[in-house]
C-alpha cells in the first residue's frame, strides 16, 4: 500500500541525516497517512478515503466535494 494522500498526492521524501560532525545517513519523511470515512451529506452515505491530516483539517472545514471541486477532482479521483 503507498504511503500516498489521494488528495494532495503527498508522498515520502528522502533526505540526509547530518550530524554534527557532518556523517549523512539516509532516512525518509514520510506524510501523516489515515485512512478515514467520511459522510458526505450531498451523496447521503459513508466515503472511504486515504488522505494526510491537513487534508483532513482541510475536508472538516470546507466539507469534501466543495474541497475536491475547488482543487479540480472528482469523488471518482480520490476513492
Amino acid at each position: 500500500m503507498a504511503r500516498k494522500c489521494n488528495i494532495t498526492g503527498k508522498k515520502p521524501l528522502a533526505g540526509n541525516n547530518v550530524s554534527h560532525a557532518h556523517n549523512k545517513s539516509r532516512r525518509v519523511q514520510r506524510p501523516n497517512i489515515q485512512n478515514q470515512r467520511i459522510f458526505v451529506p450531498e451523496l447521503g452515505r459513508m466515503v472511504r478515503i486515504k488522505l494526510s491530516t491537513s487534508a483532513l483539517r482541510t475536508v472538516n472545514k470546507l466539507g469534501l466535494l466543495p474541497y475536491l471541486k475547488k482543487l479540480g477532482l472528482t469523488l471518482k479521483d480520490v476513492t
